[in-house]
């Protein structure tokens, strides 16, 4: 796959100068050239790495190298956020059947740039772990706001969600560790547990909190801490939340890499965290 890091690097004429005027800006990696001479009205394209030289502004091309041309190369025809790089990997990996393994989209701003050969493997899968009620989860909510913002456009990656229903557990001798939840059922917060046989579904500061507060009531435990959960066991990069502040930071469960964010965390803390679970899965030694 071809994919600029940068719309920068990718430069449009229509149609290419002649040898004499070769002269291009010095971020240009790549070429498109538009052509909308045809008999039938329709814009063909051609699409070329430059070859150039020297160290001012404007550099000389010394050759081009054609990548692709004619019925391989389409423009997508509708304007994207071209900064949203899964996005764009996506669509062209839609549009690219039969000849096409070229196309080029144009931003909001009217910048252009293209996906070649488009490869879904290099969008980063990334779960988020999580518990309902709420619908949709804590988690889930700030991190949709956060990607319909833009804030991981330059990341290539998309989101799935692992979400674990506690209504499952819901009953008269379940116990809860807060009200707010809603569910049906005890809570730690808010009511008196006199009776052994309770079932407890929280995590170890949930169990240390029960003891304190009824000590000899024998319980059992449904441990959903995403460190030691008896319900969750990841299988790829993901981004959870934790009660203990101090257990945030890219951690490793189950032989994999994933972030922890603190509870009550704010999206700023939560943006951070997902960029720095993508730095550290795609240093050199993780790839």
């Amino acid at each position: 796959m071809i994919f600029p890091p940068e719309y920068k690097n990718v430069g449009l004429t229509h149609p290419m100068p002649a040898d004499a005027d070769r002269r291009i800006y010095f971020l240009t990696e790549y070429m498109i050239e538009e052509d909308c001479s045809t008999e039938d009205g329709n814009c063909s394209y051609s699409l070329y790495k430059v070859i150039k030289t020297g160290d001012q502004l404007l550099r000389d091309v010394s050759s081009l190298e054609l990548i692709s041309s004619g019925e391989k190369v389409i423009k997508y025809d509708r304007e994207l956020n071209i900064k949203d790089r899964a996005l764009l990997i996506g669509t062209a990996h839609q549009l690219c059947k039969g000849n096409v393994n070229t196309v080029i989209f144009t931003g909001i701003d009217k910048h252009v740039t293209f996906v070649h050969k488009p490869e879904l493997s290099a969008i980063l899968d990334i779960e988020i772990v999580d518990v309902v009620p709420p619908e949709p989860s804590w988690l889930s909510s700030v991190i949709r706001r956060l990607e319909d913002s833009g804030i991981f456009g330059d990341l290539a990656i998309r989101f799935s969600e692992n979400l674990t229903d506690l209504r499952q557990f819901e009953g008269e001798g379940t116990v809860f560790p807060c009200s707010s939840s809603g569910l049906r059922g005890k809570c730690l917060d808010s009511d008196v547990i006199t009776e052994d046989g309770s079932l407890l579904v929280g995590c170890e500061i949930s169990r240390s909190l029960f003891e304190s507060r009824f000590p000899g009531i024998a319980y059992s435990f449904v441990n959903i801490c995403p460190f030691r959960s008896d319900v969750f066991k990841p299988s790829k990069p993901f981004i959870t939340r934790c009660c203990r502040s101090e257990k945030s930071g890219i951690v490793t469960i189950n032989g994999v890499r994933g972030a922890v964010v603190h509870w009550g965390a704010s999206e700023f803390f939560v943006a951070g965290a997902v960029w720095d679970l993508v730095r550290e899965l795609r240093r050199p030694e993780n790839s």
